[in-house]
């Protein structure tokens, strides 16, 4: 006797645990593989906006320079890019468009010292760990 096609079908519907199990393991497999190289990506990507908000930081200072006469000393810092103060009577800025200019990838505010050691200024983050040193993401970047 032959059984009828809809018995046929419900003995071989559904998905059995050990197919599951395939499944699972194999995203396992490339999950594993491929998360630590994609943050290492992420790391880099990371050091790269810091180093672009530092470029358009230093070509905020210029414009301060050329507006001031004078970098902003380490008393004012880069908070003087974004607000005036009585001793700078030709002030045109703000000469970045908001305080999260003044914010490194890593949440923190980038470092300002006047004079600088390699130049006139020097703009600074401590990278992830926000200590002096490190290595890959934890190193100091500069401009």
């Amino acid at each position: 006797m032959v059984e009828p096609r809809e018995d046929r079908r419900a003995k071989n519907a559904g998905i059995s645990l050990l197919e599951i199990m395939v499944v699972l393991a194999v995203m396992g497999l490339v999950i594993g593989l491929a998360a630590p190289r994609l943050m290492a990506t992420f790391g880099r990507a990371k050091s790269s906006v810091a180093q672009t908000q530092m470029v358009n930081l230093k070509g905020a200072l210029q414009l301060f320079y050329i507006d001031n006469g004078r970098y902003p000393n380490a008393a004012e810092g880069l908070v003087a890019l974004l607000e005036p103060s009585q001793s700078l009577p030709n002030w045109r800025g703000p000469y970045v468009d908001g305080n999260e200019d003044l914010i490194d990838p890593w949440g923190r505010r980038y470092l300002y010292r006047y004079p600088g050691n390699d130049g006139a200024f020097d703009i600074y983050s401590l990278g992830r760990d926000s200590q002096p040193g490190g290595a890959g993401e934890d190193s100091d970047l500069s401009l």
